[in-house]
């Protein structure tokens, strides 16, 4: 019932599905271009008319009340961004301990302006062991869902090459505020 109202949305918001949910139970699921609060939106909804259970990193003051109870209901898991806290190593004990996890995660790591993407959903995916997926979210064609899956293999500057072959022609919200298809570690 919950999907078809998504998808029932979608349409009347004139946006359509693409690729075929993932025969995973595990994986990093990449959310780029990330430019506005709409994609969360819109991934609430692309989630729920594919029936994907999803968790995702957000800042902790999104979590405070009086709405951090429907947060962290939505999936969150909440990271404060300021302090150390090994989040790449907390996030592949998660993947160890569950059977199943998607966790989404902006490239970006915010929905400003960012030069270069930020390494996080990578260093994760390699920890714990599990492919990335890339979703995506194109305003200029709107159409929104999953892409190829990429094991990665250590070697950035190869992963990413395939990344931005991916994303070359996705249209962010605003795409002034899109960074690079790079990691810092590729600089």
């Amino acid at each position: 019932m919950v999907g078809r109202a998504a998808r029932w949305l979608l349409r009347l918001a004139g946006w359509q599905l693409e690729g075929a949910k993932p025969h995973l139970r595990r994986f990093v699921l990449v959310g780029a271009p990330h430019t506005s609060n709409w994609d969360f939106v819109f991934m609430l909804a692309f989630a729920a008319a594919l029936d994907v259970k999803f968790s995702w990193l957000g800042k902790h003051a999104l979590f405070r009340p009086p709405l951090g109870w429907l947060m962290r209901r939505l999936g969150g898991i909440p990271v404060v961004r300021h302090q150390r806290d090994n989040t790449v190593s907390r996030m592949a004990q998660l993947f160890e301990s569950r059977e199943s996890l998607v966790l989404v995660l902006s490239a970006e790591g915010t929905r400003a302006y960012t030069p270069h993407w930020r390494s996080g959903f990578y260093h994760i995916a390699r920890a714990a062991h599990v492919p990335i997926v890339m979703g995506y979210l194109d305003y200029a064609r709107r159409r929104g869902g999953f892409g190829p899956t990429l094991l990665p293999s250590g070697d950035v500057r190869s992963d990413m090459d395939e990344m931005r072959d991916f994303y070359a022609d996705k249209t962010a919200r605003y795409p002034d505020r899109a960074g690079e298809v790079r990691l810092k570690e590729e600089m």
